[in-house]
């Protein structure tokens, strides 16, 4: 299975990002394109998920957009790196909870490569480290299944504005932080983008 990495270096808008992915859904389950992994990053953005609740939103002034994946309400924005796929599991397996584990293996097992040291959680799903006694986390998932193709994707923070978290509760979670890679470990990742594509690659095909 073929699948095509495309990279954007501009940042795109988040309606446009999740029209081609709609579009690509469709035009793989008619067997006329290629799967697809898409890195890029958005302008600033609040999107709320299906599972999301107004009392999650605490300044009542921001614009939220409302989408179909799951989950609840996040902030994407400059320093935060999006993976956006869409994976036909009707040629791979039929396994929701097997993707979302590739998904958080892939990206641990990134962040180990920057000796950073994270994990997952059963109850909160996403990506989490402990970090100066507290638990943060660092990396968001939000996928959404139509026809057995997954789409939407993950996002990791690497030196985004955790300020703009305060206006929300961020995945719903009260009681855990934000924190994005350069508050954890000051250093160059300017190599996370090829090692997130190589390590998700490699676990898709386990």
């Amino acid at each position: 299975m073929k699948i095509e990495i495309k990279k954007s270096i501009k940042p795109v808008e988040y309606s446009d990002a999740i029209d081609f992915l709609e579009k690509r859904l469709l035009k793989i389950n008619a067997n006329k394109a290629n799967e697809l992994i898409w890195l890029l990053e958005h302008p600033k953005i609040y999107t709320a998920g299906t599972s999301f609740n107004k009392n999650e939103i605490l300044d009542k002034s921001i614009k939220i957009i409302q989408t179909n994946r799951g989950g609840k309400i996040t902030y994407h924005g400059p320093g935060q790196i999006i993976c956006y796929f869409v994976l036909d599991l009707n040629r791979r397996k039929k396994d929701i909870r097997k993707l979302i584990r590739v998904v958080e293996n892939s990206i641990i097992e990134t962040l180990k490569e920057f000796k950073i040291d994270a994990f997952n959680d059963r109850k909160n799903i996403g990506i989490w480290v402990n970090h100066n006694k507290k638990i943060k986390k660092v990396a968001a998932i939000g996928i959404r299944v139509s026809k057995w193709i997954a789409y939407h994707g993950f996002s990791i923070n690497i030196n985004n504005d955790l300020e703009a978290y305060k206006k929300i509760i961020p995945c719903g979670i009260r009681d855990k932080g934000i924190s994005n890679l350069n508050e954890i470990k000051n250093q160059n990742y300017k190599k996370i983008k090829v090692k997130i594509i190589n390590n998700f690659i490699k676990n898709l095909k386990n």
